[in-house]
């Protein structure tokens, strides 16, 4: 992404990188945090609480982009509940705060991972469904944000999708293949995930063997560990240091960060104390990019209202289930018929059957 590789990219340059212009980068580094998810519900509960006395500030600091426009009328069909599913993306540009985090020196902006926020009918439970950033996907035909179109392509990598196309078009590709209509799309990059685990002290997490990555940086003991923003970025970005390697292997030690993270929100009570919500309103809405409905703090704070029933520690995260390719084994395919079951039960707002959870490639 040429705008975002200049040593001292503006903002704007950033939100250029993020619309998907450039060419597709092909270094290390590249994780994106499914703890995105978390940070999310804290910026819609923390924005819902604050009333609109910051209104103005905030408010300034969101972007939008009109998937409607974008994407067209070929979409699957609404709910025919009040359920939701919203699309959330993270980033992970070098460009303006995010080069100082110390996640390597990659240019340009990805999303090498997704997450698809269903909430069923009466909105007082949510379940999260990961889509590895090595799965192979068809991407339909798209237009970037300059109105050049990009043709139809079959067995790309997820996360190719963002870097060649922007947001609008990975949105697009996740209806395709799941059936699944979004209501809406939100996404954040790293220096927001940053400054939310800073604004709230750090985060604790226990590891039961001691986990070493030169890749990530992350160097922790076996035993209790108070992260803080960097390194709980590394935390939930580590691979080389457990498991096989893989990136699916990371899967429990970022759901156990999003589990720590909740219950340090829940403990400090946010929504209690203005100043801290404030701190990390602003520093979440400062990388928050959404569509145009939810463009806006008021729109924000009202979507925040509707997930009041919604308790975040009861909210289950899944992966999409997943088989290694037999044509290219570093690269996962969704596995049958159980990614078929899962997608069948969002678009009919019923329960996920368990025999759809279980994703071949980890073996469970």
């Amino acid at each position: 992404m040429s705008h975002a590789d200049a040593p001292h990219s503006t903002r704007a340059d950033r939100r250029r990188a993020a619309s998907g212009k450039g060419r597709r980068p092909r270094t290390r580094g590249r994780r994106v945090r499914r703890v995105i998810l978390w940070t999310l519900v804290v910026l819609v509960l923390a924005v819902g609480g604050t009333g609109y006395w910051l209104y103005s500030n905030l408010n300034g600091n969101l972007n939008g982009v009109d998937l409607n426009r974008a994407i067209g009328d070929d979409r699957p069909e609404k709910l025919p509940t009040s359920g939701q599913n919203i699309l959330v993306l993270g980033s992970d540009s070098r460009a303006g705060a995010n080069a100082d985090l110390g996640t390597g020196k990659v240019a340009g902006a990805r999303s090498d991972t997704a997450l698809v926020m269903h909430i069923p009918e009466g909105r007082t439970r949510a379940t999260a469904v990961s889509i590895p950033r090595d799965t192979l996907v068809t991407r339909p035909e798209c237009t970037k944000s300059d109105g050049t179109k990009i043709p139809s392509a079959k067995r790309v990598m997820f996360n190719s999708v963002y870097s060649l196309a922007g947001p609008a078009c990975v949105v697009k590709t996740v209806e395709d293949m799941s059936g699944v209509r979004m209501d809406h799309f939100m996404e954040i990059d790293f220096s927001g995930f940053k400054g939310l685990v800073d604004a709230i002290g750090g985060v604790t997490v226990t590891v039961d063997k001691p986990i070493h990555d030169t890749s990530s940086g992350l160097d922790l003991t076996a035993g209790t560990h108070t992260l803080n923003g960097t390194q709980s970025l590394a935390f939930v970005r580590t691979r080389h240091g457990i498991g096989d390697g893989s990136d699916l292997g990371r899967i429990g030690l970022q759901q156990q960060f999003m589990i720590a993270l909740l219950s340090e929100i829940k403990k400090q009570d946010l929504l209690g104390s203005p100043t801290k919500t404030y701190k990390i309103a602003d520093s979440l809405t400062e990388s928050l990019t959404t569509d145009s409905g939810l463009a806006s703090l008021t729109s924000l704070a009202d979507f925040g209202r509707s997930m009041k029933g919604v308790d975040p520690a009861t909210m289950e995260t899944i992966m999409l289930p997943v088989a290694y390719d037999k044509v290219d084994p570093n690269r996962v395919v969704a596995a049958q018929p159980q990614a078929d079951t899962l997608w069948k039960a969002i678009r009919s707002d019923r329960e996920i059957p368990e025999s759809a959870k279980k994703s071949p490639a980890t073996g469970g």
